[in-house]
């Protein structure tokens, strides 16, 4: 069943802390003995993935009804390499998390960002996409906002309890919740004054933005914030089926593919760092 799609992603987007992978032949022999992800995926033969499928142009359903999206065609890329039958499971942010994490599924792909604090709780792959954040303003006049601490006493628009929302309060701005908002929806209410303004992930920001043209919104030039990248999540305890994505993962940045898959569902070569220098961070509790 096709679903409405929306391109903000729920999901917070910070600064980067990668984990580094397992080199030394003796932790790789320990790996080995405590972790038989791969192995079961290997014996199963299928390797199963947690996503939404609303998210344009991560994960989302085409045309044809088929689900499609950066994150999905590199997925099953990997998959092909692996010689793995990939299956697909749909689910809101919050479950995909909660599935991955009781081992309903093998990993999870939605744009997620690689970030410290969710370091913390999983295991990361290395980024399938670089980015930074950026405001989108009414175009008449900007929303009278020419800078993050501009945003105080400003409407800020977003899903609750988003970094992006959090980011929003820190500068003072009041925020206005939606849940699962259509994009029209977001930008529409910038543009009559509903709201002042939408952060948000740029590259997913520009999409929005030139997908509605007829609606008098833009992105604030030059006010970017927090460099940031996102990829697939893992368990803690998943670290050869780490390897082996990372590995192909690899593989794929150097014959092309992951360019080529980028700049298919982007427009852009997000699989590369941007040329735009984005110097300021902001973090958030």
């Amino acid at each position: 069943m096709k679903k409405k799609l929306v391109f903000f992603s729920l999901l917070s987007i910070m600064t980067m802390g990668l984990i580094g992978c397992v080199n030394s032949s003796e932790k790789s022999q320990k790996v080995s003995k405590e972790d038989n992800s791969w192995k079961a995926i290997q014996n199963k033969g299928t390797l199963t993935v947690g996503t939404s499928g609303t998210l344009f142009p991560t994960s989302y359903y085409n045309d044809k009804n088929e689900l499609t999206g950066y994150d999905i065609e590199v997925i099953k890329d990997i998959a092909k390499r692996l010689h793995l039958v990939v299956k697909f499971k749909e689910y809101n942010v919050d479950g995909t998390i909660a599935a991955l994490n009781n081992g309903t599924i093998d990993l999870a792909a939605n744009d997620f960002s690689l970030n410290k604090e969710r370091a913390k709780q999983f295991s990361l792959s290395t980024p399938i996409k670089h980015s930074f954040d950026s405001m989108i303003v009414r175009k008449k006049d900007n929303s009278e906002i020419h800078s993050l601490e501009d945003l105080k006493g400003k409407k800020a628009a977003g899903e609750s309890s988003t970094g992006y929302m959090k980011i929003a309060e820190k500068f003072g701005a009041t925020l206005v919740s939606y849940d699962n908002a259509t994009n029209d929806q977001y930008l529409t209410d910038v543009a009559n004054g509903r709201t002042d303004v939408i952060l948000n992930d740029y590259y997913l920001q520009k999409m929005s933005v030139n997908a509605l043209p007829h609606i008098p919104v833009k992105i604030l030039e030059g006010v970017y914030f927090n460099p940031s990248s996102s990829g697939f999540l893992f368990r803690k305890d998943q670290k050869i089926l780490r390897q082996q994505v990372n590995e192909e993962l690899n593989n794929m940045e150097e014959d092309g593919t992951l360019s080529k898959l980028a700049k298919q569902f982007f427009g852009d070569d997000v699989s590369k760092q941007p040329q735009v220098k984005v110097n300021r961070k902001v973090s958030v509790n």
